[in-house]
């Protein structure tokens, strides 16, 4: 039974924290070793630090309930793939002591899947520093080709993996993933009806744009800020939890979570679409339905931070979702941002 006087946070943080410690054994090479929280959001993911040679890992612990292990499974076989057929930089998974990727922990009735990741340096990019994000934009639009490049090529194996889609309905249709943005914070009626004539103008601009071979496939669905690590001139991708079938404009759209109001957008914008040009050709008819993309992520996040409880979603709070109303609003009247 939850104790009242305990935050939910903390009781969750503390649940995650055990089985953490729970999964080390099962690699016997981490048998002296620290673990410390670095990030508690879809799953907690923690650094492994060895104690005796100072070697660093990254294990991820997944929340219950988010995916079958069957799903986990194709997360990595993309991973291996990538790196196999990539220069991408990316971080693998690391093989148990049972010679398994993924190690289950079992609590409260509850399967929780474990994996062990190699460890990678760099820092995330700082959205305060506009003319450096600029700059790294460019190289995240020829890393997010690439990746796509991949995907593409190969179609036939990867179509056959077992992972989440996200479309109009499983991002806020009838079927949303991370919830319904209607529930999220600050929805005022007067807001609800702004943002529905703009989901609606999502879903129609979406059927007509179509889920073409070359506009929809796996992709890795979460390119924010936090998952991009920058060590000197090279950017690494990290945490594809939720890579899954979706637009390929999505992948670009995800870049920008959580600062897509930002003024400086559509220099990011100008800066992606050149770098992803040097790598695949990028229509005008595509380019044209960014802003669709952005707006949907957008909508997408209100209803995640309505429904999760975690550092990001306490910071964001109601100001994210009302400062959404400018770019909504530019949306309605231009198809702009």
């Amino acid at each position: 039974m939850s104790n009242p006087s305990v935050d939910p946070l903390q009781e969750s943080l503390n649940k995650f924290n055990e089985i953490a410690n729970t999964a080390l054994p099962s690699y016997p090479f981490l048998s002296q070793s620290t673990i410390q929280l670095l990030n508690y959001s879809e799953n907690a993911t923690y650094l492994v630090t060895d104690s005796g040679r100072g070697e660093k890992y990254i294990l991820r612990v997944g929340r219950p309930g988010y995916h079958t292990k069957m799903e986990v499974e194709s997360e990595l076989e993309w991973l291996k793939s990538i790196h196999k057929h990539s220069s991408i930089h990316i971080s693998l998974p690391i093989l148990g002591g049972n010679s398994e990727y993924i190690q289950v922990v079992q609590h409260q009735n509850e399967q929780y899947y474990c994996t062990l990741f190699t460890f990678l340096e760099g820092d995330a990019p700082n959205e305060e520093n506009e003319s450096e994000l600029i700059s790294q934009f460019f190289k995240l639009g020829e890393i997010t080709a690439q990746l796509h490049e991949h995907s593409i090529n190969n179609w036939e194996s990867l179509r056959k993996i077992r992972r989440l889609t996200w479309d109009y309905d499983t991002i806020l249709g009838t079927a949303p993933k991370w919830g319904r943005w209607q529930d999220g914070l600050a929805i005022t009626e007067e807001r609800e009806e702004l943002f529905t004539k703009v989901s609606k103008k999502i879903r129609d601009r979406l059927n007509r744009f179509g889920k073409a071979a070359n506009r929809y496939g796996l992709i890795h669905s979460d390119l924010r800020l936090a998952n991009l690590l920058v060590e000197r001139e090279q950017i690494k991708v990290i945490d594809f939890d939720d890579c899954g079938f979706g637009w390929y404009l999505y992948d670009f759209a995800t870049s920008l979570s959580f600062i897509e109001h930002k003024p400086y957008v559509p220099a990011l914008i100008a800066s992606w679409l050149k770098g992803y040009r040097r790598v695949r050709p990028l229509s005008e008819e595509e380019e044209q339905e960014i802003p669709t993309f952005i707006l949907m992520r957008r909508l997408q996040l209100i209803a995640w931070v309505g429904s999760r409880d975690n550092e990001t979603t306490r910071e964001l709070g109601n100001g994210f979702t009302e400062d959404t109303d400018k770019i909504a609003k530019r949306y309605l009247q231009n198809g702009k941002i």
